[in-house]
């Protein structure tokens, strides 16, 4: 009992002894002053700072931060947080013994901030409790469970060839003014009954379209669920470098408290390009296409942060590329494709001919794949998409000849009708049930005698149809239930009736 009393009274001792040298630490955080030597776009040269840690915080006259980021034997190289016209050379800097941190918690959800955690839509201050670092070790593997459970985004051609699961990181790529955002806005407003949370992070974009995104969000409903991480393309490139790390650690403390939450980064070509300024600017040496030699783990140390937990919760990333001319084979498309689980390529062409989304299934892929999809959609859709790629392959084929036996003829024609089902108009996500009734009917011929300007019209009435007539097996499909033989005929039932009652109001 002596002993354990002793130890008590030690234990006591060590916890004081150690508060007093954190607050020993701080004064001397506090007194260590260094001079600024250099002051450029972005980043400053500091002498004086010994004892400066990486990534240590430094604060600037007028209040303003920046991070420690070459640590050299004569002078600190430091990254700028903010607006640098104010500052001179010759003024003093102090240390602050703390790395970069941002708010977290459930007073963010339907705000806008920028990465550094600050307010930026005029709804007042964010009341949070809790500060965490932007940068966190990824879970180990042992802390990590199998994906295996959806996440739909609404998206037909995506949840039927490309599936994605809660946990998994992929990849979406293609030219300018293809529909990438369109795609992760879309599976963001999909979510707003389902309870997943959503990260949006706005990389280096201009503001008037994050104000675009923002009011979509807004009017669909999506914001309540969802917190936009903002930083526009004029704000300082060390402020565009830490934004998805600021982001992906919000979404961090949703997955721990056992939630699931979506984060998209748009998009990361942006990013790159902001930490090549940096480091160009920092002298350091640069290799292909004159991005450091690092930037791979730049990314995959974040997009490794995207998991799903063993006990409960998830991070899905949907990281958003932009390739130039189509070259997916350019050196930061490459990095992301071989960090992340698959991708989803966006084709100009096909944006170009009106088929919407303009995803090209032969580039595309998912590498969790049908394991991801609910038995019923697994039954539906499992040969659809080596099917469809081959009836592309063989529609390019078919333009170079005029005789094309009987057989090949009925594929081309099958193959056009799932194209047309496929297409989908922006914020308009289709609930699985809708999209299995939809894909049974033209994989089975229920479409095959219809015109194809007539095949989004009856595809609306399919999908009517079935949530109209069979409630009981919509709940069915939605809680794992496979398809039994009866219920493929039910389906396919109600599909013919409303094709049916399409061809007769083309009579009268």
């Amino acid at each position: 009992m002596k002993d354990t009393g002793l130890l008590t009274v030690l234990d006591e001792t060590f916890e004081i002894l150690d508060q007093l040298m954190e607050k020993d630490r701080t004064l001397i955080h506090s007194r260590e002053v260094g001079k600024i030597t250099f002051i450029g776009k972005g980043i400053a040269r500091i002498t004086g700072l010994t004892n400066v840690k990486f990534e240590e915080l430094i604060r600037f006259p007028g209040n303003k931060l920046g991070i420690a980021f070459n640590l050299d034997p004569d002078e600190v190289a430091v990254v700028m947080l903010g607006d640098s016209k104010d500052i001179k050379a010759g003024q003093e800097v102090y240390r602050t013994g703390r790395v970069m941190e941002v708010p977290v918690g459930e007073s963010l959800l339907g705000r806008v901030v920028d990465p550094m955690g600050r307010p930026l839509d005029e709804q007042g201050p964010i009341n949070s409790q809790e500060n965490r670092s932007i940068e966190h070790e990824a879970p180990g593997i042992m802390e990590r469970a199998p994906v295996n459970v959806p996440l739909q985004t609404g998206i037909q051609v995506v949840d039927a060839l490309i599936p994605i699961g809660r946990g998994q990181r992929e990849l979406i790529l293609g030219d300018r003014q293809t529909g990438k955002t369109a795609i992760a806005l879309d599976t963001i407003i999909n979510q707003k009954d389902k309870d997943v949370m959503c990260i949006y992070c706005a990389i280096g974009q201009q503001s008037s379209a994050v104000a675009r995104v923002i009011a979509d969000l807004r009017i669909h409903g999506a914001m309540k669920n969802c917190i936009v991480v903002v930083v526009s393309g004029d704000d300082p490139p060390g402020l565009n470098f830490i934004a998805p790390y600021a982001a992906t650690t919000i979404a961090e403390y949703f997955m721990e408290k056992r939630r699931d939450v979506l984060i998209i980064y748009d998009d990361l070509t942006r990013h790159a390009r902001s930490y090549r300024e940096l480091s160009l600017l920092l002298r350091r040496p640069p290799a292909r296409e004159a991005y450091p030699g690092d930037i791979f783990y730049i990314h995959s140390r974040l997009l490794e942060r995207s998991t799903h937990l063993r006990e409960g919760g998830s991070l899905t990333a949907l990281p958003v590329v932009e390739t130039e001319a189509q070259n997916i084979a350019a050196y930061i498309p490459t990095n992301l494709i071989s960090i992340t689980d698959g991708q989803i390529y966006l084709s100009p062409r096909l944006f170009h001919e009106g088929i919407l989304p303009s995803v090209d299934v032969g580039k595309s892929v998912s590498r969790v794949g049908g394991k991801t999809q609910l038995p019923a959609y697994r039954e539906v859709a499992g040969d659809l998409r080596l099917s469809y790629s081959q009836f592309e392959e063989l529609e390019i084929f078919a333009r170079f000849g005029t005789h094309l036996d009987e057989g090949t003829r009925n594929t081309l024609e099958r193959g056009r009708r799932v194209r047309e089902v496929l297409k989908q108009a922006q914020y308009e996500p289709m609930p699985v049930p809708e999209q299995i009734a939809v894909l049974l009917a033209v994989t089975n011929g229920v479409f095959d005698e219809l015109p194809i300007q007539d095949i989004t019209d009856a595809k609306v009435k399919v999908q009517k149809a079935v949530v109209e007539k069979l409630p009981d097996l919509c709940l069915r499909i939605l809680s794992g239930e496979k398809l039994k033989k009866e219920d493929r005929e039910a389906l396919l039932d109600v599909a013919r009736d409303a094709v049916n009652s399409k061809k007769g109001e083309k009579i009268k």
